[in-house]
């Protein structure tokens, strides 16, 4: 009996120890977050992304984002390093490109060359015939870790984002729960072919997006649930403020849209357990040490928003039936139609936007 409570004892010390001392990757910083909104007025729960028809499933599976080619095709990077292609009236994929890492942003520049983000690759351009070339993988003498999303400005120059130095794309959540500002916003110069940092310091810098008049540009910062603004001219060139802050869930990809508004992708709602731990650095850490089923996860739950360069919420799709096309990581305008990326789903998303 002794030996059995002894040996009991000694198991929940080691089990103490463990959880307090056991060494983690993160450098866990505190920070409060403003509280969550609720899903009502301009949040209000519904159900409009229930109607998304999901395109080329049977061989796309994680098609971060989308991009319209100017042959009139539907592009999309997949988990397996390809990029498909297929008719956007319809029809099966076809293999387009392999990148041998794993694309997320895509966006075509006026050559018709298609430029990736590739989260392990780094900025990458594609051939009208599928060759693949990459063009700039560090900046400021730091490699890329999470190259992530892009926008091409009518100058051409191409902005990016490396969304955490430190962590690569399958350690996403370690990003999340050290909570320091490990992301860049970068620019490209193909005429020069070099590369520059805009913004430092970024918490999980993701989504870019170029206003349609050239003044701006738009960058979601995924931990801390807002979108900037960085003015690229006019007299507060250079200046950065919020476009919009504490919104509900995890802004990933933002687009320009039409009428002067972006759609931003919320990956997943606010975690409620995760917010209560960002204050707490101590008891990330020891959540951490915990098997990943007791750590917080993103649920399942289809959400795109829309907000006008007034910082004011105009539009509001939701889905949260599981077995909505989630989770949505980038929101493509076209034609009066949304094309949707998605980090996990089958195929892409295809909704056909109300006036």
């Amino acid at each position: 009996m002794w030996n059995f409570v002894i040996g009991l004892a000694v198991i929940t010390l080691l089990g103490i120890l463990y959880l307090l001392f056991y060494p983690v990757s993160i450098d866990a910083a505190a920070w409060t977050p403003p509280p969550t909104p609720k899903l009502e007025g301009v949040y209000a729960v519904n159900s409009v992304l229930s109607g998304v028809e999901r395109r080329g499933a049977e061989a796309i599976v994680g098609s971060e984002d989308v991009a319209i080619g100017p042959d009139g095709r539907i592009y999309a990077g997949a988990k397996d390093g390809v990029i498909y292609r297929m008719p956007i009236a319809g029809g099966a994929p076809e293999r387009f490109a392999v990148t041998n890492g794993r694309p997320l942003g895509l966006k075509f520049d006026r050559r018709g060359y298609l430029i990736v983000a590739d989260c392990q690759r780094g900025l990458l351009e594609v051939a009208p015939d599928g060759t693949v070339n990459v063009l700039s993988v560090e900046a400021g003498g730091k490699p890329f870790k999470f190259t992530d999303d892009l926008d091409i400005a009518a100058d051409g120059t191409i902005y990016f984002t490396d969304a955490s130095w430190k962590f690569s794309q399958p350690e996403y959540r370690l990003d999340f729960l050290e909570h320091r500002p490990n992301g860049r916003l970068l620019a490209y110069d193909p005429a020069t072919k070099t590369t520059r940092v805009i913004l430092d310091n970024l918490y999980f810098a993701n989504g870019v997006a170029v206003s349609p008049d050239q003044q701006f540009l738009v960058v979601t910062e995924t931990a801390k649930y807002r979108v900037l603004r960085y003015w690229l001219a006019g007299e507060r060139r250079g200046q950065v403020e919020p476009l919009i802050e504490n919104l509900p869930g995890f802004p990933d990809g933002i687009s320009a849209g039409r009428d002067g508004v972006f759609w931003v992708a919320l990956f997943a709602r606010r975690n409620v357990v995760l917010d209560r731990l960002l204050p707490q650095p101590f008891w990330r850490k020891m959540v951490l040490r915990l098997p990943r089923l007791f750590q917080p996860k993103p649920d399942h739950y289809g959400f795109v928003i829309a907000v006008n360069e007034r910082s004011e919420v105009v539009k509001n799709l939701q889905d949260p039936a599981p077995t909505a096309f989630a989770p949505v990581t980038n929101v493509v305008e076209h034609d009066g139609r949304l094309y949707l990326g998605t980090l996990e789903d089958r195929g892409i998303g295809v909704l056909p936007l109300n006036p």
